[in-house]
């Protein structure tokens, strides 16, 4: 099915002087010959689909940052009484109305936006985030793989959009102080609560996630000859920037390596015994 304003796979159909007509169901789709690239007939293509301002299909090989259904962080090229047109890497900028503005946006200014299509399948950027949002990950389950784009920090961590539709909370202890709004991250479901909002982690969930765990600090000791100046004392920040990890998965895993004597814990630190078996 095509996808208007994404990237989509289409065969070429037929070549001609303006350039190669891409099968897209009844409407054939150009894309111009100076984009061709010795596309032929019958070859599969990747292109991103848009109407132009007569309402034809049309085909270009440009990606932009994100595509319609998509939260993205995007730069303010210019300001109209229409509203705020916005960088997203493709040859017309994108248009943020101004009723879709919680406040008004000023030219160099970067906010964070959901790419929708209007009526006409029109592209347009909506700043009000919540309205963007589905009530309920109905289609997700606990250890799911999801994609996470960082929306505000909070005092318990950061809102995300999970999947470009849900709300979720990331907890404070897997935050790493270069995150910023628009971040997007590969995350897991972590809990999906009463209320219809949902936690997310960094870290694979269950068994699965506690034996990555105890591989990621197993790898660090090798790389480390064996030792590593981490304790239950170590700071959150510490654990997070040298292993990737929570405290509390950290120390998960150390309680599991220490039970199947892999490792010995220290006073300064962690040491691996038959490291060269682990």
């Amino acid at each position: 099915m095509l996808q208007i304003c994404r990237m989509n796979i289409l065969v070429v159909d037929y070549v001609d002087s303006r350039g190669v007509w891409l099968r897209a169901g009844e409407e054939p789709v150009l894309l111009p010959k100076r984009e061709a690239g010795g596309a032929r007939v019958d070859e599969p293509v990747t292109v991103f689909v848009f109407r132009d301002s007569t309402g034809r299909l049309r085909a270009t090989r440009r990606q932009p940052v994100a595509q319609v259904g998509e939260f993205a962080l995007l730069a303010v090229r210019s300001v109209t009484p229409h509203g705020a047109f916005l960088d997203w890497g493709m040859e017309k900028d994108l248009l943020a109305p101004g009723a879709l503005q919680p406040r008004r946006m000023k030219e160099g200014e970067r906010h964070l936006v959901k790419i929708c299509l209007d009526e006409q399948e029109r592209p347009f950027a909506n700043a009000r985030l919540e309205s963007c949002l589905e009530p309920e990950g109905r289609d997700l389950t606990e250890g799911d793989e999801v994609v996470l784009v960082l929306w505000e920090f909070t005092d318990l961590g950061a809102k995300v959009f999970v999947d470009h539709r849900y709300l979720g909370l990331l907890y404070r202890e897997e935050l790493a102080g270069d995150m910023a709004p628009g971040d997007r991250l590969t995350g897991y479901v972590k809990r999906l609560r009463d209320d219809g909002k949902i936690d997310v982690t960094l870290h694979k969930v269950g068994a699965q996630g506690a034996e990555e765990a105890r591989d990621t600090l197993l790898a660090a000791l090798r790389q480390n000859d064996g030792f590593l100046p981490l304790h239950d004392n170590s700071s959150p920040e510490q654990i997070r920037n040298s292993l990737g990890l929570s405290k509390k998965a950290f120390k998960k895993a150390l309680g599991g390596l220490y039970k199947a004597g892999k490792v010995e814990i220290l006073p300064d630190g962690i040491r691996a015994k038959l490291i060269a078996d682990s």
